[in-house]
């Protein structure tokens, strides 16, 4: 069986929660990342926000982002366990329409899947089943 925890990118870094927007891009840029784990002061996740987000709920509202806070942008969350197996990835990934996934162990984020990391990992069958059920609709 093939766990979350072998798939997973582990170089992972968090903006903070009380961080700004202009931060939180600047970060993808330098990370050359899409998304970033959203964490607390607590080193707990609290959200992931993605250069979508900053560009159509913040800059497309005319708001500023050195002035909004990364965990403004903090919204339902979908995760999984580093001992899950990929089938679980793949279903909640699928289920949810979501193309990242934090991985976590003992409450912590430990990593991320992205659909680059099940490219690597997955058959050709299993990625196409997956593009269908994420992008459709």
């Amino acid at each position: 069986m093939t766990t979350a925890r072998e798939i997973m990118n582990s170089g992972v870094q968090c903006i903070k929660d009380d961080q700004n927007l202009l931060d939180a891009a600047r970060m993808m840029r330098d990370l050359g990342v899409g998304s970033l784990p959203i964490c607390g002061q607590d080193d707990k996740l609290h959200g992931i926000i993605t250069d979508r987000d900053i560009v159509l709920r913040c800059v497309a509202e005319g708001r500023d982002p050195a002035a909004m806070k990364a965990g403004e942008m903090s919204g339902h969350l979908h995760w999984v366990d580093a001992n899950d197996d990929v089938a679980h990835v793949l279903r909640t990934m699928e289920e949810n329409q979501i193309r990242r996934l934090p991985v976590l162990e003992d409450h912590r984020l430990v990593g991320m899947v992205s659909e680059a990391d099940l490219a690597r990992h997955l058959d050709d069958g299993q990625i196409a089943e997956f593009v269908e059920r994420v992008y459709a609709g």
